[in-house]
């Protein structure tokens, strides 16, 4: 299964971390947008490039000793079909490097839109007879609030194309409470009643390492719920955002993980991304700067969690 792979980088290189690639023109050194800008003008096609080029430099400083990273899709988009086109080139970089790539979409539908979106993201699309990959994700985030509809289709592609994908359990940011925290006839929470479901939907589809296809979003800055669900989810591989900038720190992971120090990756975006200018080191060394960083970060993880086995 898809997480099997990332489990085995994850021990290759005893670092549970995943580099969040959500590129903003103000985080990339002037050098690289003057370069991009010569070309093609401060156009969407000027920007896209400027990303791609300072995506490139940060993959080949960190692929390694990281064994992930995660574009979000947004940050693409926003700089249209050429920012998509960015998307795209990242990814297949960052694979040919070996790197396990998770996209961050939270995609969310039913039916053939939903078969749609795993085609695209994980699978191949059918060019009359030809099958072509369009994206080439190793995983994808999803919203499952429209239950089992909505992530069925997902199911055969990580069944059939040895993906993954990362349902919404507990999400990181401040008002997650107002619905992920409220309590169902069953007295249950939102949370817990989704996290059971991404057990149930894995079931069919268990790796060699013991956790499914289906993981589950769990946000470091609730640390309580994420040792609950750690404790109720056995199977269930979490994806863990929220750590450096939004304010979540290596004690607070902790509890995400086994007695084997497996079952999570912890995500670090700005806190990578942007280490230059924290280190206010010069802009032709930020790559370098986010390398320092991730190690940094690495190290500390592992000082809570040990070797992971």
């Amino acid at each position: 299964m898809s997480f099997d792979r990332l489990i085995k980088n994850i021990r290759e290189k005893q670092n549970p971390t995943v580099a969040g690639l959500d590129p903003k023109l103000d985080y990339i050194p002037e050098y690289i947008k003057t370069a991009a800008y010569e070309k093609y003008g401060k156009t969407l096609e000027g920007a896209a490039e400027a990303l791609f080029e300072y995506n490139k430099g940060l993959i080949d400083a960190l692929y390694d000793i990281v064994p992930a990273v995660k574009p979000q899709a947004a940050y693409y988009e926003m700089y249209g079909w050429q920012g998509v086109r960015t998307l795209e080139r990242t990814i297949a970089y960052a694979r040919e490097k070996g790197m396990f790539v998770i996209t961050d979409g939270k995609r969310n539908d039913i039916g053939t839109t939903m078969e749609a979106y795993a085609k695209a993201h994980l699978g191949t699309t059918d060019i009359e007879g030809e099958e072509v990959t369009a994206f080439g994700a190793d995983a994808l985030t999803v919203n499952g609030y429209l239950g089992t509809d909505g992530i069925k289709p997902l199911l055969e592609i990580c069944k059939t194309s040895d993906k993954g994908i990362f349902v919404l359990v507990k999400t990181s940011n401040p008002s997650s409470g107002e619905l992920q925290d409220r309590k169902l006839d069953d007295a249950l929470t939102v949370y817990r009643t989704m996290g059971d479901k991404c057990e149930n939907w894995g079931s069919e589809a268990m790796g060699e390492e013991g956790y499914s296809s289906v993981g589950a979003v769990v946000g470091a800055t609730y640390p309580e719920q994420l040792s609950e669900l750690r404790k109720t989810l056995p199977h269930t591989f979490f994806l863990v955002p929220g750590y450096g900038a939004q304010g979540g720190g290596a004690k607070d992971v902790a509890p995400a993980f086994d007695e084997n120090g497996a079952g999570a990756v912890i995500n670090s975006s700005r806190g990578i991304m942007c280490a230059w200018k924290k280190e206010n080191c010069a802009p032709e060394d930020y790559a370098q700067a986010a390398r320092r960083e991730a190690i940094r970060m690495r190290d500390e993880i592992i000082s809570f969690i040990g070797e992971i086995k």
